[in-house]
């Protein structure tokens, strides 16, 4: 250490011993004589370096103004934090694995989800990235395409855990698409209970409202029951028998006595809470099962194919019962309230049937540039001619480009001449009648599901199907030809229309002939 000036250090003494009045303040002297301290050498006498530590500790007791920090959560010590951390909320690390969603054009997808989504959560997700109108009809399925099974994966139903159970054998996969049906029998329960199906017990009297027989579902003191016969395998046997089910709260039985309902004829064929319903779209002719209209059972911690219990009904209707039915009792309120989420904070119920616009559709409005200056139309009315109007004009330019007006068999077989509804998603090209019972089937039951497609039968007309009363009803549209021009027509020329456009489009505002209007169209699916 370098040895402080003796001058300096013997002035600085004399000062310090002064006691007469000095221009320099007390607090500054004793900084001098801190400052005067460090130069002091190590070899220094003991009462020297005493003295300096007591004058040290009197400095650190003076109280000296500080001057305030504005940011002392930038200069706190490690030791000492702003908030205390056990005043924080702990996070708890959400767990996220990746799931694989298909679409109708088997065209997939892989999205990395919290292991605690629900179907609805990913049925959102999914909208919201392909810019979907949410209409409450969108579903997630899953299929078993070795086995030809696929069922409704419930709104609350977590889609972590329905994987969970997959095996690799079974070719599980998770589909995205619409399904009308889905809620359809709480708005019209008529169509889903049909009375040769449907019996009550005796403590009821009288006869019971489609209503009240779906509270009765939903309801845990009392139950409607499900009758009919099925078709069913035997224990140890391969062949189908046909015999009578009953279904009830505690599960399905068959009699093993004609259409006896005695306890000691009932025999336990399957329970709901350890199941999972599954429908069957597999072709009767392929897989030899004594109908089309399959469904089963299969446990969720099966072994495979082997532990299916599989059933077969007499008619679509027949198996729509049944299998709504079984969901009823399955889940009870909580379907319910799966189908009211939607309208949850909804005034009015007008709203119920109403597709949710998104706000670019809504920010539209309707403009007239005739005149010299552009207008925005108010008046609805007048809007919807002008659109009508345009629509039209469109048409006759696109047929006038394509050749639309040529004749059938021009317009069939010219493969240049591509008739301007192929591009509409309600037609399907070159499609069986099995095919396409298969399409609508796949979305839903619901009054006013349709397509249209070619005729097989005759290739110059198209043939309408459309769902209604839980069948599928086919239409002819028969092509006209009156002054050159084509027309096209459902009632042998009363009604006609210049293409398919313009008859669909008519169809879907006006019943006509039909059973129901067309409301919802079947989009293309791969089979």
């Amino acid at each position: 250490m370098a040895t402080p000036v003796p001058g300096w250090q013997s002035s600085a003494r004399g000062r310090v011993a002064q006691g007469g009045p000095s221009s320099i303040s007390s607090s500054a002297r004793r900084l001098g004589e801190v400052a005067f301290s460090a130069w002091v050498s190590p070899a220094a006498p003991l009462h020297l370096r005493s003295e300096d530590r007591r004058k040290k500790s009197e400095l650190d007791i003076l109280e000296i103004p500080s001057i305030p920090n504005p940011f002392p959560e930038l200069c706190c010590s490690q030791f000492t934090s702003v908030l205390s951390a056990s005043l924080l909320p702990k996070a708890v690390p959400r767990i996220k694995q990746v799931i694989k969603v298909y679409s109708e054009d088997e065209t997939s997808r892989a999205l990395e989800v919290p292991s605690d989504i629900t179907a609805r959560d990913l049925c959102q997700l999914l909208i919201l990235k392909n810019h979907y109108v949410d209409d409450h009809s969108w579903t997630l399925f899953e299929q078993l395409t070795s086995l030809g099974l696929e069922r409704i994966i419930e709104d609350h139903e977590m889609v972590i855990e329905v994987q969970s159970k997959w095996r690799i054998e079974e070719g599980n996969r998770f589909y995205f698409r619409k399904n009308y049906a889905k809620y359809e029998f709480f708005k019209n329960p008529e169509n889903f209970f049909p009375e040769h199906l449907v019996s009550f017990s005796n403590e009821i009297n009288g006869e019971m409202s489609q209503t009240q027989i779906l509270q009765m579902f939903l309801s845990s003191s009392t139950y409607p029951e499900i009758h009919s016969y099925l078709h069913a395998k035997e224990q140890g046997k391969k062949t189908w028998k046909k015999m009578y089910f009953l279904l009830r709260r505690s599960g399905l039985y068959f009699s093993t006595k004609g259409t006896s309902k005695e306890p000691r004829h009932l025999q336990l064929f399957s329970e709901f809470s350890s199941s999972d319903l599954y429908m069957s779209f597999t072709c009767k002719k392929i897989t030899g099962v004594p109908t089309s209209f399959g469904f089963c059972f299969k446990p969720q911690k099966a072994g495979g194919a082997r532990d299916l219990k599989q059933l077969y009904a007499e008619s679509e209707q027949s198996r729509t019962c049944w299998m709504t039915a079984i969901r009823l009792l399955k889940y009870g309120m909580q379907l319910y309230q799966n189908y009211m989420y939607p309208y949850q904070g909804r005034s009015g119920c007008s709203s119920l049937n109403t597709p949710v616009r998104s706000v670019s559709e809504n920010s539209l409005v309707a403009m007239d540039f005739t005149g010299h200056k552009s207008r925005v139309i108010e008046n609805p009315t007048e809007a919807l001619s002008v659109a009508v109007e345009e629509g039209l004009a469109w048409r006759k330019k696109g047929c006038l480009r394509i050749g639309t007006h040529s004749s059938p068999t021009t317009l069939q077989n010219g493969p240049s001449n591509i008739a301007i509804h192929s591009s509409q998603p309600w037609f399907h090209h070159k499609i069986s009648r099995d095919e396409a019972h298969q399409l609508i089937l796949r979305q839903g039951l619901v009054d006013g599901v349709f397509l249209v497609r070619d005729s097989q039968s005759n290739p110059k007309t198209f043939v309408l199907s459309l769902s209604h009363g839980l069948k599928i009803k086919h239409f002819q549209i028969v092509p006209l030809e009156e002054e050159g021009k084509l027309f096209y027509s459902l009632d042998d020329g009363h009604t006609r229309f210049s293409d398919l456009i313009q008859l669909v489009e008519f169809y879907q505002l006006n019943k006509g002939i039909l059973p129901c209007k067309l409301k919802h169209y079947c989009a293309r699916i791969a089979l």
